[in-house]
């Protein structure tokens, strides 16, 4: 089994090939079962979680992702998220290639966002707002910016050192990048707004937002946590990238338990827009919003663009 580091994975996974590939991976038919969810209790901190994400198709290849979820890390600095990735040969069940399973887990997942926005943000989209400055925001600016003419990048973050700290590196990076210390403010002039948090309450709020643009939320995966308010999901066109996403994250289970939103209300998924190659935006002033909590069909669709790349 060949093994990837975290930089061979980063390398194996550039967004010109990764965010194709998924659109590829949407459109043909893969196995991707409810992902295995466990909470691992803390007495005095945050609990735990443990993420199992199988996923495999008739022929071909096969694999399976096991994440660790720690939330107290920011406190450590260290990252909240431990993640390897198996990739295995369907017919044998011989394991070909381990990666680094949290630069998939990141790549893939502002990939998807980016193939999202692709679809339902407006095309002249410039500004983009980054709410939350860890791994997974700050890889969000190179994945749309493959597809979007993004310009300007604001970081708000909960602490003011650590969106310094992503405002210098994408600086570094060569983006037109500065801090947004007043939050509505930075969303009213923002194109699209990404929210990658682990808040539990909502920190963006629906009153804030202005016609026309694209909220993409890819921070809660659990049906405790959320990052947009009800308002948010009363003003925008709703999509999400499975149907996972309607049991699995507060932000789309809550709003449809209390009424806030119906199941009708949903306009879709990544699913229905890469199968129908689906660009569904009714109107310039639509707000539209797509929230992701991350499929396993993502992870294989990376992990075989990898293997094409290395092996």
């Amino acid at each position: 089994m060949k093994i990837l580091t975290r930089d061979e994975t980063i390398s194996a996974l550039p967004f010109d090939g990764l965010i194709p590939a998924l659109d590829a991976g949407f459109r043909d038919t893969i196995e991707a079962p409810l992902r295995h969810h466990h909470s691992l209790a803390n007495d005095d901190a945050p609990d735990d979680t443990l993420l199992l994400m199988p996923a495999w198709a008739a022929s071909g290849w096969g694999g399976v992702k096991l994440v660790n979820v720690h939330p107290g890390n920011g406190a450590l600095g260290r990252p909240a998220v431990t993640a390897t990735y198996i990739l295995f040969d369907r017919e044998t069940g011989e394991h070909v290639l381990m990666l680094d399973g949290g630069e998939l887990t990141a790549r893939r997942t502002v990939a998807a966002s980016a193939l999202a926005a692709k679809r339902l943000a407006r095309p002249d989209s410039r500004r983009l707002l980054l709410v939350g400055a860890g791994r997974i925001g700050s890889a969000s600016p190179h994945a749309f910016r493959s597809v979007l003419p993004i310009e300007t990048v604001e970081v708000w973050n909960r602490s003011a050192e650590g969106a310094e700290r992503l405002v210098d590196q994408l600086r570094e990076e060569g983006f037109d990048a500065r801090p947004a210390p007043d939050l509505a403010e930075a969303v009213g002039r923002a194109d699209i707004v990404s929210c990658a948090t682990l808040a539990s309450e909502p920190i963006l709020k629906g009153e804030w937002l202005r016609p026309g643009q694209h909220v993409d939320l890819i921070g809660s995966f659990r049906p405790d946590m959320r990052e947009a308010d009800d308002e948010v999901m009363r003003r925008a066109r709703v999509f999400i990238d499975t149907d996972h996403a309607r049991k699995e994250c507060g932000d789309i289970r809550t709003p449809i338990e209390t009424g806030v939103l119906a199941e009708e209300d949903i306009a879709g998924t990544l699913v229905d827009l890469c199968r129908a190659d689906a660009y569904p935006r009714a109107c310039e002033d639509e707000i539209t919003l797509f929230k992701g909590v991350g499929s396993a069909i993502e992870d294989l669709s990376a992990a075989i663009l990898a293997a094409r790349e290395v092996l």
